[in-house]
């Protein structure tokens, strides 16, 4: 990693106008996706530990699995949204003749992800402060029987105050910082596709909006 960080995140088309002129190498992207995934999964050790609070009294051990999943699921899935993000772009600037190899894009993607390790780790430190004040149901083995009675207490769980302020602040926060990796995610398709400003905005812009659109509609059905 030759250049500064301070380019990547305010002045990024330089950035990448520089990193064209070296090997393609996926060594420190794949860090900055891996700190991403592991503040994510700090994240979901929080937020996995209240659903494993209330799951945990009806079966013994569904507590530390539903943790585990959720801090092994945080961790794998972000480098799995990697592949997506890279492969999504890639492929809508083949519409617009890019030229470049895959793995330039998938290397420049990644380096994308450093302002989300920041949203990552601001979620974290407020959903400490959260995260006690949010009501867990109990529930019983008993509950076990009776299906409707554990889908009620989830939703009173997710219903929550506490919870329902924390999942509306952490959307903001992952749409905020989301729309700062496209920015930069721009550039990276700019030079890493030889595209225009035009169709890299494009090329980026489409699929993010969409996924943005589909965490509001996500956040709102719940």
């Amino acid at each position: 990693m030759k250049h500064s960080i301070i380019d990547l995140l305010i002045r990024p088309g330089a950035f990448f106008q520089n990193a064209m002129n070296d090997q393609e190498s996926l060594k420190f992207p794949a860090l900055v996706v891996l700190a991403v995934g592991i503040a994510g999964a700090m994240y979901g050790f929080l937020i996995g530990g209240l659903t494993g609070q209330l799951l945990g009294g009806i079966i013994q051990g569904m507590g530390t699995i539903i943790v585990l999943s959720a801090v092994i699921g945080a961790l794998i899935g972000t480098f799995i949204f990697w592949l997506i993000y890279a492969g999504v772009f890639y492929a809508f600037s083949i519409v617009f003749k890019g030229n470049g190899n895959f793995k330039r894009t998938l290397e420049f993607t990644g380096y994308g992800y450093l302002p989300q390790l920041f949203g990552t780790l601001i979620t974290f430190i407020i959903a400490l402060y959260y995260i006690p004040r949010i009501h867990v149901p109990h529930l019983s083995a008993s509950a076990a029987q009776n299906p409707d009675l554990v889908t009620e207490a989830i939703k009173a769980l997710m219903h929550d105050p506490a919870m329902m302020e924390l999942s509306q602040i952490t959307l903001i926060i992952s749409i905020v910082f989301l729309l700062w990796s496209a920015n930069i995610w721009i550039f990276a398709m700019q030079h890493s596709r030889k595209l225009s400003p035009r169709d890299a905005a494009l090329c980026v812009g489409i699929p993010v909006v969409l996924y943005i659109l589909y965490m509001i509609y996500s956040m709102t059905v719940i």
